[in-house]
């Protein structure tokens, strides 16, 4: 990742970590690149919802998702973004943690 795209990734994953209806879009963003079927997509008209420099990171991340030639997904943030699973999708995570 870019250091302009990790930088707005990481106010992403600050944001997400909280608890207000930005929190959750910014959420619903981060998981849908991780894993939209599993983890829900993203409704683009959440983009209206957020604050500008929150939608400004969200297109800075996607934009730097469409210059990659295939998937990237950002598997340095493993820890931070099962953190975002569990606060938000606490009965996926929980059933993720269950033995095989």
């Amino acid at each position: 990742m870019d250091d302009k795209a990790r930088a707005a990734f990481e106010r992403l994953l600050k944001i997400a970590k909280s608890d207000t209806g930005q929190a959750r879009r910014v959420a619903n963003f981060i998981l849908a690149w991780w894993n939209a079927d599993s983890l829900g997509g993203f409704d683009i008209a959440d983009l209206f919802a957020v604050d500008t420099q929150i939608a400004t990171d969200m297109a800075t991340v996607f934009s730097w998702l469409s210059q990659q030639n295939e998937a990237v997904y950002p598997s340095e943030y493993r820890a931070a973004i099962e953190a975002v699973i569990a606060e938000w999708r606490p009965d996926i995570w929980a059933k993720a943690q269950e033995p095989a």
